[in-house]
């Protein structure tokens, strides 16, 4: 027997109870909860890349832009993230440096290059790798809340390292705008429907 779809079993998943209401009626909503339905996210693909490049832009400011200022009795300082990763290295904490360049650097830069590479391949009607694309998604899901390391680090930092007169840790606004980028990027995963990989050809409903 040949195995078939949701559409053509006139079925779609509601995206808030996941419950595979049968399409019925205009305008189509879930059988269970009552929320709108669609057979695709609506817009999957625009809102995707616009998250996607406003992380990108705002990844900019967000190395090179100071992420914490530590003071101390003769001697202030700020440093970015590149810079604590050298420092932690310098100081012989390579295995920290490891963890932060990682989640500061790698995953930000993977999740950019995996999202562009799913858009590309959806909007181009490739039928190359799906099931290994599916995958990539699911990776991305997966490392995405790694990408906020870094700012639990700074926040720790600034709540548990207070010198009182003597000095103390600030954050500062680089933190901030790599803050922003965990969450674009986040977003950007989550508006993506990897069930496009799957339509080539189809519009994006």
């Amino acid at each position: 027997m040949t195995p078939s779809s949701a559409q053509q079993l006139n079925l779609r998943l509601c995206h808030r109870c996941k419950y595979a209401s049968s399409v019925t009626g205009d305008p189509q909503h879930c059988d269970r909860c009552g929320a709108r339905i669609h057979y695709r996210k609506p817009n999957a693909i625009i809102r995707t890349w616009a998250l996607t490049l406003a992380a990108m832009i705002l990844y900019i400011p967000a190395n090179v832009l100071p992420i914490m200022r530590t003071s101390a009795i003769h001697h202030d300082s700020t440093t970015t993230i590149l810079g604590s990763v050298v420092d932690l290295w310098q100081q012989g904490s390579w295995d920290i440096a490891v963890i932060i360049f990682t989640a500061s650097v790698g995953v930000p830069v993977t999740k950019f290059l995996a999202l562009g590479y799913l858009l590309v391949s959806v909007q181009w009607g490739s039928t190359r790798s799906r099931k290994e694309r599916t995958q990539l998604y699911r990776l991305l899901e997966l490392i995405g809340y790694w990408s906020m390391l870094d700012v639990f680090v700074a926040g720790l930092l600034t709540a548990l390292v207070q010198f009182g007169p003597l000095g103390g840790i600030e954050p500062r606004p680089g933190i901030l705008y790599f803050g922003l980028v965990v969450i674009l990027t986040m977003m950007a995963t989550l508006s993506f429907d990897p069930r496009l990989i799957w339509d080539t050809g189809n519009a994006n409903e």
